[in-house]
């Protein structure tokens, strides 16, 4: 092992002479370190902008939530909550909620936006609406004997509605009862406490949050709830929680979904461009790979006196297939690992210094984002790694069956 280790390094690197194929063995390391390197780059921007969007989505979005599906069921607070509990024992937040759309007119302006009722102590943890708070406060109370509510900037500005403004949702539940009977639908005033901003522009722009009970009573719930939403410790451990309360509770009666789930098909398309991103640019490994199988094979013809001489002296195939197979995976590990602190180093320049700066006001981040990790190095390696001794097999193969006497007949 250890002899066909030295000559296929002696190969690779001559002491005494820069040939051709030398030139091209280095041009072989130089793609598959600029393959890779494109890679790992290419994998971290994805990874930041999705770690992006899911910090963007899940800062007013549940990890969990559990939904009635049919309400021939009665529910049974506190047993879904004691299975919740103990499926999972690090719960930050649980807590009821309805929501439904409605009709918000203010000065003649309306709006179709959602409504959300919640317990009020649940704001801060379960959906961050405290730190979100733009301007005012964050009450969800009715203590002036008008209810509050807390909605988003955007929607806001196209009420133009301010702090203490008066704003009435009209709500199309009993909407058939009214028609036919001649009466008004259900509609109650608001005062408006806080203003809150999420950086989702899709709930800044239709989202309002209300008291439970208000929620209730404006959606025509009466007093059942819509269904029960979770926060936990650990996002990714909402599938886990999933799967277990999925076996605990009634699949008729409930509907069970994660944070994943809201945006499956937001997640699923940046998952499609990042395995199109990983396929495409492993093509630039597989461009240099070529230049493996070019050299090696030029190699093979250029070393057949030496390859007869090895086999004279009793070296066996499976011995010269090794020495053109080292070979072949020596540039493969060289240029995999020069690729890998090329990309990392771009990657630290990135986060250090931010070389490539981001205009805020349009992408709500001031630097292109990036996150390393340690997987993305296994898959990028996993790839260069195999291309590199598929490459190599060939002329390996082709280099022992070499036959000897001819090899050296003239000799």
């Amino acid at each position: 092992m250890k002899f066909e280790r030295y000559i296929a390094k002696r190969y690779l690197i001559s002491k005494h002479k820069l040939n051709f194929i030398t030139i091209i063995s280095f041009l072989s390391i130089a793609g598959i370190t600029i393959g890779v390197a494109a890679l790992i780059v290419v994998l971290s921007v994805f990874n930041g902008f999705g770690s992006l969007v899911t910090s963007l989505l899940v800062n007013i979005d549940p990890h969990i939530r559990i939904e009635n599906t049919d309400d021939k069921y009665s529910y049974d607070e506190s047993y879904i909550k004691k299975t919740v509990y103990e499926s999972y024992h690090n719960i930050k937040a649980f807590s009821p909620f309805v929501s439904g759309k409605v009709l918000a007119y203010k000065d003649r302006g309306t709006q179709v936006v959602s409504l959300k009722g919640v317990s009020p102590e649940s704001g801060d943890i379960l959906y961050n609406l405290s730190p979100n708070i733009s301007y005012g406060t964050y009450d969800l109370s009715d203590n002036s004997g008008t209810p509050s509510i807390v909605l988003g900037v955007r929607l806001a500005d196209r009420l133009q509605t301010l702090i203490g403004d008066t704003v009435t949702l009209i709500s199309p539940s009993g909407i058939e009862e009214s028609i036919s009977q001649m009466s008004m639908p259900k509609m109650q005033q608001f005062i408006v406490k806080g203003i809150f901003s999420s950086n989702n522009n899709e709930y800044d722009a239709s989202l309002m949050f209300c008291s439970l009970k208000q929620g209730q009573e404006l959606l025509g719930y009466g007093n059942r709830v819509q269904g029960y939403e979770a926060k936990i410790d650990n996002i990714n451990k909402s599938y886990d929680l999933k799967n277990t309360l999925e076996k605990a509770l009634n699949k008729d009666q409930y509907s069970i979904n994660t944070w994943y789930d809201f945006h499956k098909e937001l997640y699923n398309v940046m998952q499609m461009e990042r395995w199109a991103a990983y396929i495409i640019l492993s093509l630039i490994i597989a461009v240099a790979v070529f230049n493996i199988l070019g050299s090696l094979s030029m190699s093979v013809i250029e070393k057949k006196r030496d390859i007869g001489i090895l086999s004279a002296m009793g070296a066996s195939e499976k011995s010269i297939t090794k020495i053109f197979m080292f070979e072949g995976i020596l540039i493969g590990i060289f240029g995999t690992l020069f690729g890998a602190l090329l990309g990392y180093f771009v990657c630290y320049l990135q986060l250090k210094y931010n070389i490539y700066p981001l205009d805020p006001t349009q992408y709500k981040i001031d630097s292109l984002p990036l996150e390393i990790r340690i997987t993305d190095f296994f898959y990028v390696a996993g790839a260069s790694m195999l291309l590199s001794f598929l490459a190599a097999l060939y002329p390996a193969k082709k280099a022992a069956k070499v036959n000897p006497l001819e090899a050296i007949k003239w000799e």
